[in-house]
C-alpha cells in the first residue's frame, strides 16, 4: 500500500490525491503538502522517490514568483508544521474550475494519440505529417476534463469549456494559460529545456479574481525535455517520471500493464534516477541548487 497521509495537530485531512495531500487550518485557510509519492498508468506506487514532494514544491514556489505579474497565486505562507515543513504551504480557499488547463507546445503523450486517430487535437485541427515530438505552429489550448482518481483525464473540446464555465471565463482560462506557457518556455529555453507541454489548475477568489492553484510547470505536471537531445520521431529524453514508465513497461519490471494489478516495487537503481531527473530540472532551471 502507498505510504498512509500523515496526521497534523491542529488539522484537518480533507483530501488525499496522487501525491498531494490537503489539510483545513483553524483558520480557514488550506495546508497542501506535497508527498513523496509517485503515480504511473494511474496507479499511486508503493515506493516513493526521496525529497520528491519538496523538489515539487520548491519548483512551484520559483515559478510562482516568475508568473506573479501575469497572474496571481494561492499561496499564502510557508509557515508550516516542522514534519511537512519544505513540502508544504498554506493556501487560500478557491473555487476551483472543474477543468484542466493545458497548453501544448509540441506533439507527444494523449494529443498525439488524438491527432493520430484523427488529425486533431480537443477539435483543432493538425496539419498532416506530424510526429512524436514535434514543434507546434503555436502553442494550443488544449483542456481536459478532471478525473476522479484512478481514472484518466479526458481531452475535451474548446466548446466543452465554455459550456461548462461559461465563455467569458473559458476565454479567460484560455488566455491565462497560454500567457503562462509563453513566459515559462521562454525561461525554460534560456535554460537549455524545452517545455513541450504543461497542465495548469485554476480557482476564484469569492470575489470573483482568478488565481493560479495546485502546483505549476513541474515535472509532474509539465513534460520538461533537455533541448540538446530534442529529435522530432521519437520519444524524447525527459526530466520527471519517464524513468518509471519505462521500467515499468520493460521485462525487467516483470508487469503486465492491462492486467489490472497495481505495478510492482521500483529497484532502487530507479528510485535513484528519478530523483536525479527532478532534482537536475530543477537546478537547471532555477539556478539554485537543492
Amino acid at each position: 500500500m502507498p505510504p498512509a497521509t500523515p496526521t497534523l495537530a491542529g488539522a484537518t485531512h480533507l483530501h488525499s490525491g496522487k501525491v498531494r495531500d490537503l489539510y483545513a487550518l483553524p483558520s480557514g485557510d488550506l495546508l497542501m503538502v506535497a508527498s513523496d509519492r509517485l503515480s504511473a498508468y494511474d496507479f499511486v506506487l508503493d515506493t516513493t522517490i526521496p525529497d520528491k514532494g519538496e523538489v515539487l514544491t520548491r519548483m512551484s514556489l520559483w515559478w510562482f514568483d516568475q508568473l506573479a505579474d501575469l497572474v496571481p497565486h494561492h499561496v499564502l505562507s510557508t509557515d508550516v508544521p516542522e514534519e511537512v515543513r519544505g513540502r508544504a504551504v498554506v493556501c487560500r480557499r478557491l473555487e476551483m474550475f472543474p477543468v484542466e488547463c493545458v497548453a501544448r507546445g509540441y506533439l507527444t503523450g494523449s494529443g498525439l494519440l488524438d491527432y493520430r486517430a484523427s488529425g486533431e487535437v480537443c477539435g483543432i485541427t493538425l496539419p498532416p505529417g506530424l510526429e512524436d515530438g514535434s514543434r507546434l505552429d503555436a502553442p494550443l489550448f488544449t483542456p481536459a476534463s478532471k478525473a476522479a482518481l484512478g481514472d484518466h483525464d479526458e481531452n475535451v473540446s474548446y466548446a466543452a469549456v465554455e459550456a461548462e464555465v461559461g465563455p467569458d471565463r473559458a476565454a479567460e482560462l484560455r488566455g491565462l494559460t497560454l500567457a503562462v506557457y509563453a513566459r515559462a518556455e521562454g525561461l525554460a529555453r534560456e535554460r537549455g529545456i524545452i517545455l513541450a507541454d504543461t497542465k495548469l489548475e485554476f480557482g476564484a477568489t469569492p470575489e470573483g479574481t482568478v488565481v493560479l492553484a495546485d502546483e505549476v510547470l513541474t515535472p509532474d505536471s509539465s513534460r520538461f525535455w533537455p533541448a540538446e537531445d530534442w529529435a522530432p520521431g521519437r520519444a524524447q529524453a525527459s526530466f520527471d517520471k519517464d524513468v518509471v514508465r519505462r521500467w515499468l513497461t520493460s521485462p525487467d519490471s516483470g508487469w503486465d500493464r492491462t492486467s489490472g494489478e497495481p505495478p510492482p516495487p521500483l529497484p532502487p537503481e530507479v528510485v535513484e534516477r528519478t530523483r536525479d531527473r527532478y532534482v537536475e530540472a530543477y537546478e537547471r532551471l532555477t539556478g539554485e541548487k537543492f
